[in-house]
């Protein structure tokens, strides 16, 4: 994309000035046009379509869920959602719907603008690699998970108690940046109840909406899902996000793998990161240990999949053209590595194949 036209909706008067003017500023950005709510905003996509939109969701009329609904059906665009922190189940639902990212409003007179500032300004970036294919994908997979109902249920969750007591035969470590709550969504209602394997995830995401994700993504479908707890250890059929602004490592216990939260060290470029957790599961699980890397910009997990298939592990990758943003799975399949490059929705049934042989 050259220099991209943006669409400021939110009905706080606020943050519509505040955002705009930080866009404007912005290399890259070209033109900013405001709405006050999601009617409004329909107009101005029709009659003059911008090349990216943020959003606010609460808002009269016509709210952002109803927008998003509309124009992901009649003229999907790049939309990131500009959402308050209180308003963390709001956001992911917005993901599901189509959104391909999001960031914390600033709120009150006096809220600080510098982490808004490089918020927007990571996000233009990212808008900036995306093609009018990867939106639609994108536009057309949340249509396909609205329309697809959660596969979680209490007879499922029934059988928890008995199946977590088994220490697993895997461990998949699944690293995902942009893109990537919606691509795990997807992926979690297409894994299998008899998968024998932990899951650990390290998707990037700043602090206090982990929590939310995993209970979200605990909701989807067989796997029970939790944000990871210190020294936690690994039990077969559940999966483990790495809490925001942290990173999570595997280590070895009396009773098999457990589960090691971190500061960023010094240097760390991505957080969490994808690379620390596929290392720590090369050098504690070898051959037991499948790496998974999703939608995301950059080259997270590039470094990690060459330590996993050194020592005997099997990595799958998304395949760049279901991933909204391609740049880490095209990165791991750069790194040389023996690997399978699947579309999200067939990533589930190659987890079951992999795991499978190993079940007692």
């Amino acid at each position: 994309m050259g220099d991209l036209r943006a669409l400021v909706v939110d009905d706080s008067s606020l943050n519509r000035r505040t955002i705009a003017a930080i866009l404007r500023e912005i290399p890259g950005v070209s033109s900013v046009d405001v709405a006050n709510d999601g009617a409004e905003a329909l107009r101005a996509v029709e009659s003059n379509p911008p090349d990216f939109i943020t959003l606010d969701l609460e808002m009269p009329r016509l709210d952002g869920f109803d927008f998003l609904q509309l124009l992901m059906d009649r003229n999907p665009l790049p939309v990131v959602v500009v959402s308050g922190l209180s308003a963390k189940e709001n956001i992911f639902r917005a993901l599901e719907l189509g959104a391909i990212d999001f960031l914390a409003k600033p709120e009150g007179e006096d809220a600080p603008l510098e982490s808004l500032r490089r918020q927007l300004v990571e996000k233009v970036r990212v808008i900036q690699q995306l093609s009018p294919l990867s939106v639609r994908r994108t536009a057309l997979g949340a249509l396909a998970l609205d329309a697809e109902p959660g596969l979680g249920t209490s007879a499922n969750r029934g059988r928890e108690a008995s199946v977590m007591k088994r220490v697993p035969s895997k461990v998949i470590v699944i690293g995902a940046s942009t893109g990537g709550p919606k691509a795990l969504v997807t992926l979690f209602r297409h894994l299998h109840e008899e998968i024998d394997a932990a899951l650990v995830i390290a998707q990037h995401m700043p602090p206090r909406f982990t929590t939310t994700f995993a209970s979200r993504l605990d909701r989807t479908g067989v796997i029970h899902v939790s944000e990871a707890r210190q020294y936690e250890r690994l039990a077969r059929g559940h999966a483990y996000v790495c809490p925001g602004g942290r990173c999570i490592e595997i280590v070895p216990s009396d009773r098999g793998p457990a589960l090691r939260v971190v500061a960023p060290g010094p240097g760390t470029h991505y957080v969490p990161s994808v690379n620390q957790l596929f290392q720590s599961a090369a050098r504690v699980l070898g051959e037991n240990a499948i790496a998974v890397v999703l939608t995301g910009m950059g080259d997270d997990g590039a470094a990690g999949v060459r330590q996993v298939a050194n020592r005997g592990g099997a990595v799958l990758v998304e395949a760049p053209e279901t991933a909204v943003v391609s740049g880490m799975p095209l990165a791991a399949q750069r790194s040389g590595v023996r690997h399978h490059s699947l579309g999200i929705w067939a990533l589930g049934d190659m987890l079951a194949e992999l795991t499978r042989s190993t079940k007692g």
